[in-house]
C-alpha cells in the first residue's frame, strides 16, 4: 500500500511539472506575439484578476520583491499597457491599472487552448472538478508562497 502511495505521489508531482512547464512555454509564446515577456503577460493576468493595485498588493500577489515590481511597472507603461493613477480615497498611494481591454486582446490566443480545455473537463465529475480545482487553487496558493520565500533567505 505504501509504496502504491508513494508511486501516485510522484505521478502528481511528475504531471505538475509537466504542467507548469507546458504553462510557462505556452504563456511564453502568447507573451511574444503580443510584444511582451512571458512575466509582462501574467503581470497584465494578474492586474485583470484583482484590478487595479499598488506595488506593494502587487508583489503580495505575484511573490515578487518590490524593486522587481517597480521594473516591471515600468515597462508595462513603456508598453502601453498599464498606467500610473492616483488612488481614489488616499491621494499618496499609486494606484497600476491597466489601458484598455487586455482580456480582449489575448482573447483570440486562448481559443484554440481554451475549447481543448473544455472537451477534456467533459470527461469529469463534478465532484471530480471540485477536486481538481481545489488542489490547484491550493497548489497555487503553495507555489506563490514559496515564490515569495525565495529570496527571503
Amino acid at each position: 500500500m505504501r509504496k502504491q502511495r508513494e508511486e501516485l505521489l510522484q505521478a502528481v508531482y511528475d504531471s505538475g511539472r509537466e504542467l507548469s512547464t507546458a504553462a510557462v512555454m505556452f504563456h511564453t509564446k502568447l507573451s511574444e506575439l503580443r510584444g511582451l515577456s512571458a512575466t509582462e503577460g501574467k503581470a497584465i493576468e494578474i492586474l485583470m484578476r484583482f484590478g487595479p493595485m499598488t506595488a506593494g498588493e502587487f508583489g503580495q500577489h505575484s511573490g515578487l520583491a518590490p524593486a522587481s515590481v517597480t521594473g516591471l511597472m515600468q515597462r508595462l507603461e513603456a508598453k502601453g499597457v498599464a498606467r500610473r493613477v492616483r488612488h481614489g480615497e488616499d491621494r499618496r498611494k499609486v494606484l497600476i491599472e491597466l489601458v484598455g481591454d487586455q482580456g480582449a486582446a489575448a482573447a483570440p490566443y486562448f481559443a484554440d487552448f481554451m475549447s481543448g480545455l473544455a472537451a477534456l473537463l467533459e470527461d469529469y465529475s463534478d465532484d471530480q472538478l471540485r477536486t481538481i480545482a481545489d488542489f490547484s487553487s491550493k497548489a497555487a496558493a503553495v507555489q506563490q508562497a514559496a515564490a515569495g520565500r525565495l529570496g527571503s533567505g
